[in-house]
């Protein structure tokens, strides 16, 4: 593939985000009367001012419009950054028991105070990222206290890794699951992942010797206990002692990990450690081949013991997805990954963004068509795997 063809991707992603994902989030999203944003969109475009407001969606426009901002320095990012900064320190952070809630409703008030540790680490992703182009110390002393509090109340000082969730007051919880279709379990590879990549943006900015302690020791949890030794397939959930309750692979959240545990490694700058990743990384992406359709998309997971498929083409699958092969073709120069890359971004371009009412839609099926019952923003559905694969490429072409 011909660096013209890698300019081209760099133009056609450029012009998706600035008059498509960001314009959707800065002109829709904004709830002028209550604060900060709206907490849903629905699939047919309708507006919910009255849906809850969930940190994580909060924290991943703060990250968006942060980066977005320190890459193409348009001050209406910085505007939407800093609107997003303010209400979650304002409304999401608990000033009696620390850390931040995971769930409000649309006046700002308290629904579920539990302290989901995905929930911790996407604000410290999103604050780190705003001091990075701002040098807002309190962003910075808040993202320090996030990580402590994480370290304090969470990691397992035994066995390594992070314990998944907590109550209001950092009690025990039955219930530990990020949504319901997540098993029960005590530790995920989901939330490390995001740790990780928190801590990885932290440790851009704050060069602490406990925080580089603990990525290091992320970066090993992963080789060592949430990577298959085997398949180099990653294992989903664990009980507190690392047995694995995995039944089936997540193609999305293989290659998302194949690039941000090498980031990781690139961030510490240990070369011995790169090297070691690199090797790893590589054989993630290559086995998360085997969700990759004709068309160049991605889809979504297999069960082990049936292997039964849901085959439905998320949106945040397909970008990492255009983002895993694009790092793997930088990592190997091997051909294939950066057709690959192209490919799927191709098949985004075609089947994924509303061109008529803006961002993408959740999903498309078999057939192509629009899964208009979930949501185009919401709890889940945030400006941050579209946004983060456009700015990816962008950033990685002007090095």
């Amino acid at each position: 593939m011909s660096k013209s063809n890698l300019e081209i991707l760099k133009s056609e992603v450029k012009e998706e985000l600035v008059t498509n994902i960001l314009p959707f989030w800065m002109t829709k999203m904004i709830d002028s009367q209550n604060g900060g944003f709206y907490g849903r969109i629905d699939g047919s475009g309708r507006v919910h001012e009255d849906a809850d407001k969930g940190c994580v969606l909060n924290a991943r426009i703060l990250w968006t419009f942060s980066s977005a901002y320190r890459i193409l320095k348009n001050p209406e990012y910085l505007k939407t950054a800093e609107r997003s900064k303010d209400y979650l320190l304002k409304h999401f952070f608990d000033k009696e028991f620390g850390g931040v809630y995971w769930l409000l409703d649309y006046k700002g008030n308290i629904i579920d105070g539990k302290k989901q540790i995905y929930a911790q680490a996407f604000a410290i992703y999103g604050l780190t990222e705003y001091y990075r182009i701002t040098n807002d110390k309190t962003c910075l002393d808040k993202a320090i206290d996030l990580f402590m509090l994480i370290e304090k109340q969470s990691y397992d000082d035994k066995l390594d890794g992070y314990f998944e969730a907590f109550s209001k007051e950092w009690g025990n919880l039955d219930d530990l699951r990020l949504s319901t279709k997540d098993a029960n379990e005590k530790k995920t590879m989901n939330t490390h992942l995001h740790v990780l990549e928190a801590y990885t943006n932290l440790y851009r900015i704050w060069k602490d010797d406990l925080l580089k302690k603990q990525l290091y020791i992320l970066i090993n949890v992963f080789t060592d206990k949430i990577i298959n030794s085997y398949t180099f397939n990653l294992n989903m959930f664990f009980d507190e002692n690392w047995n694995n309750k995995t039944d089936f692979v997540s193609y999305g959240h293989n290659i998302e990990s194949s690039w941000l545990i090498y980031e990781a490694a690139l961030v510490l700058g240990d070369e011995a450690l790169i090297k070691k990743v690199k090797r790893i990384c590589l054989r993630i992406a290559e086995s998360s081949k085997e969700g990759i359709m004709a068309d160049g998309s991605m889809i979504y997971e297999k069960f082990i013991k049936t292997g039964k498929i849901d085959s439905d083409r998320h949106w945040w699958v397909q970008a990492e997805t255009v983002i895993g092969y694009l790092n793997a073709f930088g990592l190997s120069g091997e051909k294939e990954y950066l057709d690959m890359s192209l490919k799927t971004w191709r098949f985004i371009s075609d089947n994924l963004i509303d061109n008529e009412n803006g961002e993408w839609y959740w999903s498309v099926d078999n057939n192509l068509l629009p899964d208009l019952n979930e949501d185009k923003a919401g709890f889940w559905k945030c400006p941050y795997h579209d946004s983060r694969m456009c700015l990816e490429i962008i950033e990685r072409s002007n090095q």
